[in-house]
């Protein structure tokens, strides 16, 4: 991740929404999350542990959200995680990104200036 990547002080989709996946993304059944940081949801849906009731924080969150954050599982995290993009990532805003850090009391993100209406380039 970039320096200036917004999830790096945010963190709050993984302390505000369950993350639940295919029980088939884990070490277990073949895949790369660690069953340990896990619990069963349903017949064929597992969840981040700490992320299955509310309150919801994901266990392998580490810092204060809207402050400093990382994934202790980044590298081995789920599918759910994955794809989940901050608002104005490659452009989209994502309504559940900012939902996220309403819940935590930060703002929402800002989408990017676009180039040719920069400051520094009006004549």
């Amino acid at each position: 991740m970039s320096t200036n990547n917004p999830c790096l002080t945010c963190g709050a989709c993984c302390a505000y929404f369950r993350v639940s996946f295919f029980w088939g993304e884990c070490v277990s059944a073949g895949g790369h999350v660690p069953d340990h940081l896990t619990v069963q949801v349903s017949p064929f849906h597992v969840a981040m542990r700490g992320t299955e009731g509310k309150p919801a924080r994901c266990t392998s969150l580490m810092g204060d959200v809207g402050c400093g954050v990382r994934c202790n599982a980044y590298e081995q995290r789920s599918s759910t995680c994955r794809e989940f993009q901050s608002s104005w990532e490659d452009g989209q805003y994502n309504p559940d990104c900012d939902a996220a850090r309403a819940a935590h009391g930060l703002p929402p993100l800002e989408p990017p200036l676009h180039p040719q209406l920069s400051p520094d380039r009006v004549a």
